[in-house]
């Protein structure tokens, strides 16, 4: 049996059931436009008011989600290999985890993570 087979089946299973929901929601969904539904609105600004300006801190907080989100990725990946690792990827990831534990201190305490 091939390997890749199951990544196939997960793939066309994918393709399959993403065009059902799509059309499913075509042919189900409301057909009402309205001027209000056509309006460009982001982030609670409407599109055609330009002098609204986004705090800083707004993309601070999503670029350290981000940032620790995908550390968050490289646990995952650890947990996966421990036992392949030993001792030496658990003192690996203990350096890890304190220099992750170091930077949200640091995030914390530079207050970062506050709205005001």
């Amino acid at each position: 049996m091939n390997p890749y087979l199951p990544v196939l089946f997960i793939f066309v299973f994918g393709a399959v059931f993403g065009t059902i929901m799509s059309l499913l929601a075509k042919f189900l969904g409301p057909r009402k436009a309205s001027a209000v539904k056509q309006q460009v609105f982001e982030c609670g600004v409407s599109g055609d008011d330009t002098r609204v300006r986004m705090s800083v801190k707004f993309y601070m907080t999503a670029i350290l989600f981000i940032l620790f989100d995908i550390e968050t990725i490289f646990l995952f990946l650890w947990a996966r290999t421990f036992q392949t690792l030993g001792w030496f990827g658990f003192g690996e990831i203990m350096v890890f985890m304190a220099i992750l534990l170091v930077g949200y201190i640091y995030v914390v305490k530079s207050g970062a993570l506050e709205w005001d």
